[in-house]
């Protein structure tokens, strides 16, 4: 391990800073980026003239030697891809489960999470828009392996290991190193994705893939104007998930004047039940002015309210209302007997009546991973 400090502010929760450097930290940052090795990408192929062809995402990028594709983690050398990131998260944190959010797998539990420079979408409402926007060069990270990842994940007391907070698609060799490592010792791997990844990758992805929420942005138009990317390979990862037995959940953040159209929620709902069952949780998450999209107002609760009645109506039996603590489209009401089975106040959980995988009260089977 290579910091022993570095192992004791995760175990209290302080996130690697990634306030921008100055000019010339980021210099200095950039050449000790160009001196540490580098991993042989996956997924791509060689073309004339030293040019190479990425095939990880459905973006295809074609990258001349010593250039970047679009999500500037992965650089040619010489006609060979490399990952600029192996090893180098920028983001290292210990959360709640429920912060991923994941309501349906072991509730409570601590979950590792990690994340590394750089994203295959350019969405305008991004959150953590520092580091998924920039270049692996432009944020601070930490060197640690896959089994340095396994040993603090182990050491923190997490039941799961978070590959989040940016896109996991574009650490893809890390990701799945690490996870080959953390089912060998019975860490659940679990992934917060926006679901932009060709089904090659993803099929060998869910071989140790626990579960994943998946964020399901908005409509074509939604996806062409405010993400540059394509609804439709979004969906086309949603159906490999479950066709893989992956554990799914997913999120819908509802902005408003943007993707609150009622009409698009309810196809949507009827696609989810149709294509991917209607035990899949859904998670409307209210927005929050940020980035690109700063001009605009919080979605009203009661917004989110209509689309999870919309979604019950449409037999979706998991449906909850995010970023509004307190409020009881949190909690996991029990589709049979209608009591609440798990009782959440943000990220906490305040009531449990889950046992065996079924409803205490009704012995109604629950959806979910419920014990590790």
């Amino acid at each position: 391990m290579k910091r022993v400090l570095f192992s004791v502010l995760i175990l209290i929760g302080i996130i690697v800073s990634t306030q921008a450097f100055s000019h010339y930290a980021s210099v200095a940052l950039a050449e000790k980026l160009q001196s540490l090795d580098t991993k042989e990408a996956m997924y791509y192929e060689k073309m004339d003239g030293k040019k190479v062809r990425c095939v990880l995402c459905p973006r295809r990028c074609v990258i001349a030697d010593k250039k970047r594709g679009f999500c500037r983690s992965r650089e040619n050398r010489d006609g060979v891809l490399y990952s600029l990131v192996y090893g180098k998260p920028c983001a290292v944190h210990v959360d709640p489960i429920e912060k991923k959010p994941l309501f349906h797998v072991l509730p409570g539990t601590k979950s590792f999470s990690i994340a590394t420079a750089g994203c295959n979408l350019a969405c305008k409402f991004c959150q953590n828009w520092q580091i998924s926007q920039a270049s692996p060069e432009e944020v601070p990270y930490d060197e640690l392996s896959p089994e340095d990842l396994i040993a603090l994940t182990s050491s923190s007391g997490s039941a799961s290991i978070a590959y989040t907070y940016t896109e996991p698609t574009i650490f893809y060799e890390y990701m799945l190193d690490t996870a080959k490592l953390a089912r060998k010792r019975g860490i659940l791997n679990v992934m917060h994705s926006a679901g932009f990844i060709n089904e090659k990758p993803l099929r060998e992805l869910c071989k140790y893939l626990d579960a994943a929420n998946i964020d399901l942005k908005g409509s074509d138009k939604f996806y062409d104007d405010m993400c540059l990317g394509k609804r439709e390979d979004v969906l086309r990862s949603l159906e490999i998930l479950r066709e893989e037995g992956v554990w799914l959940e997913i999120t819908c953040l509802i902005i408003p004047t943007l993707s609150d159209d009622m009409s698009y929620i309810r196809e949507t709902c009827i696609w989810i039940k149709e294509h991917l069952g209607s035990d899949t949780p859904v998670h409307f998450a209210r927005f929050w002015p940020m980035y690109k999209l700063a001009n605009l107002s919080p979605t009203p609760v009661s917004t989110l309210e209509k689309a999870r009645k919309i979604a019950v109506e449409a037999g979706l039996r998991y449906v909850y209302i995010g970023n509004i603590p307190g409020h009881k489209g949190e909690t996991t009401f029990c589709p049979g007997c209608g009591k609440p089975l798990v009782e959440r106040m943000g990220y906490s959980i305040v009531g449990y009546n889950i046992k065996d995988g079924k409803c205490k009260f009704c012995d109604e089977r629950i959806a979910g991973i419920w014990e590790r």
